[in-house]
C-alpha cells in the first residue's frame, strides 16, 4: 500500500510540473510566426529564388538588333587592276529587326519569370503548410499526452480506493491487481507517446532549420471558433489567389508569345550591307550600299509548322488553366467540408456527448465504491470518457489542418 500511495503521489506532483511549464497556444500568431520561419530557412526558397533571378536575366538577355557582320576580303588580280579598282575591301552588315519579334520575345520572357515566382511561392506556401501541420501535430501530441497523465491518475487513486474496499469483508483484493495492471499497461502507453512526442519535436526542429535537440514549450490546441470560410467565395478567388493557377496563367502568356514569335520567324529577315574598296597604297577606290533580304519561302513547310505547334501549345496552356482551377475547386470544397465537419464534431463531443459520458462514469465509480457494481464498468466508462475526450482534441486538429489546406489553396495574401 505505501507502494501505491509513494506512486500515486508522483504522478500528481508530475502533472502538476507538467501543468507548470510554458505553454504556447497553436493560434493564428503562432502558426503565422511558424509559416514564416520554416519559409525563411528552408533550401527550397533559396533555389526558387535562384531561379526567379535567372528569369530576370533572361529578361535583360533580349535583344533589338542582331550582331552586325564585319569583313575583310583581298583582291587577286594584276598590279594595275588592284591599283584600278583596288585591292582591299572592307564590308559591315547589320540585320534589320524583324517587325514584333523583340516585344514578342520581351513578352515572354517576363511572363517565364512571373512564373518562376509564382512557382516560388507555391513552393514557399507548402513549405509552411508543412510547418504549420507539424506544429498542429506537436500540440496533439502534448494534448494527448496531458491527457494520458490525467488517465494514470486517476488509475493511481483507484488503485488506493481499491486498496481500501479490500478492507472490507465483502470487498476484494482482485481488483487490486486489476488496476496494477492497467496502471502498468497506461503508463507504457505514456512513455510511447512521450517518444512519438520527441520525434515530433526532431521533425518540426528539421523543418524549421533548428537544432535537432531544440527544446519546445508545451503546446495547446487553440479553442477558436471562427467561422468557416464559404466554399462559393472561396472557390471564387481562386484564379486571382491561387499560385499555381496564377502560374499557369504566365506560361499561357508565354505561349501566346511563342506563337507570335513563330509568325515573326517566319518573315524575310531584311539586312543592310555596306562595302567599301581601297588600295593598299592608301586611295579610296569606291564604296556600295545595299540592301539584302533572306528567302524563307524554300523552308515555308518548316517555319509553319513551327508556327503550327506554337498554337497548339498555346490551346494546351489555356486548357490547363481550367483543369487546374478544377481541380483545386474540387481541394477547396474537400477542405472546407473536413473543417466544417471536424468544427461540429469538436463542439458535439465538448458538449452533450461530453457531459452524458461524465456523468455515466461518475455513477458508475460511486456504484462500485458502494461494491455494488464491478471494476469492469468502471473502467470501461473511463475509457469512453478518455476516447472522447481524446477524440474532441482530434477533430480540434482536424479543423486546424483542414483550414491550413485551404490556406495554401486560396492564401489571402497576394
Amino acid at each position: 500500500m505505501k507502494l501505491i500511495v509513494a506512486i500515486t503521489i508522483g504522478l500528481i506532483v508530475a502533472g502538476t510540473l507538467l501543468e507548470a511549464q510554458e505553454i504556447n497556444h497553436v493560434d493564428d500568431h503562432f502558426l503565422t510566426a511558424l509559416r514564416a520561419e520554416a519559409a525563411q530557412h528552408h533550401p527550397a526558397s533559396s533555389a526558387a529564388s535562384l531561379r526567379i533571378s535567372a528569369a530576370d536575366c533572361d529578361v535583360r538577355n533580349v535583344h533589338l538588333w542582331d550582331d552586325p557582320m564585319v569583313g575583310l576580303s583581298l583582291r587577286a588580280a594584276s598590279e594595275e587592276m588592284r591599283r584600278s579598282d583596288g585591292d582591299l575591301r572592307f564590308g559591315l552588315e547589320q540585320p534589320l529587326p524583324k517587325p514584333g519579334l523583340f516585344t514578342a520575345t520581351q513578352t515572354k520572357a517576363r511572363a517565364l519569370g512571373q512564373a518562376a515566382r509564382e512557382d516560388f511561392r507555391t513552393s514557399s506556401l507548402e513549405i509552411q503548410a508543412a510547418a504549420a501541420r507539424d506544429g498542429i501535430e506537436l500540440a496533439l501530441a502534448d494534448e494527448s499526452i496531458s491527457l494520458q497523465v490525467a488517465q494514470i491518475q486517476w488509475l493511481s487513486m483507484r488503485v488506493a480506493n481499491a486498496g481500501e474496499i479490500a478492507l472490507d469483508p465483502k470487498g476484494s483484493s482482485i481488483d487490486v491487481l486489476r488496476l496494477q495492471s492497467e496502471l502498468a499497461k497506461e503508463n507504457q502507453i505514456l512513455e510511447a507517446a512521450r517518444r512519438t512526442r520527441d520525434s515530433l519535436a526532431r521533425r518540426l526542429n528539421l523543418r524549421l532549420g533548428r537544432s535537432l535537440e531544440s527544446p519546445w514549450p508545451v503546446l495547446r490546441l487553440s479553442n477558436e471558433t471562427a467561422a468557416v470560410p464559404v466554399a462559393v467565395s472561396e472557390i471564387a478567388r481562386i484564379p486571382r489567389a491561387n499560385p499555381k493557377v496564377r502560374a499557369l496563367r504566365a506560361i499561357a502568356t508565354a505561349a501566346k508569345a511563342a506563337t507570335r514569335i513563330a509568325d515573326r520567324e517566319s518573315q524575310p529577315q531584311l539586312s543592310i550591307a555596306i562595302d567599301t574598296d581601297l588600295y593598299s597604297g592608301g586611295d579610296f577606290r569606291s564604296a556600295s550600299f545595299g540592301l539584302k533580304m533572306s528567302l524563307p519561302v524554300l523552308n515555308h513547310r518548316s517555319y509553319q509548322a513551327n508556327i503550327d505547334a506554337a498554337a497548339l501549345r498555346e490551346e494546351a496552356a489555356v486548357n490547363d488553366i481550367e483543369v487546374a482551377r478544377l481541380e483545386i475547386a474540387a481541394a477547396v470544397l474537400k477542405a472546407v467540408s473536413e473543417a466544417t465537419n471536424a468544427a461540429a464534431q469538436a463542439r458535439a463531443y465538448s458538449g452533450e456527448i461530453y457531459q452524458c459520458a461524465l456523468q455515466a462514469a461518475h455513477a458508475v465509480e460511486d456504484s462500485w465504491l458502494s461494491l455494488k457494481s464491478p471494476l469492469t464498468e468502471v473502467l470501461e466508462a473511463q475509457r469512453i470518457l478518455f476516447a472522447i475526450r481524446l477524440e474532441q482534441r482530434r477533430f480540434v486538429a482536424m479543423r486546424q489542418v483542414a483550414l491550413e489546406d485551404l490556406h495554401l489553396l486560396v492564401p489571402n495574401s497576394p
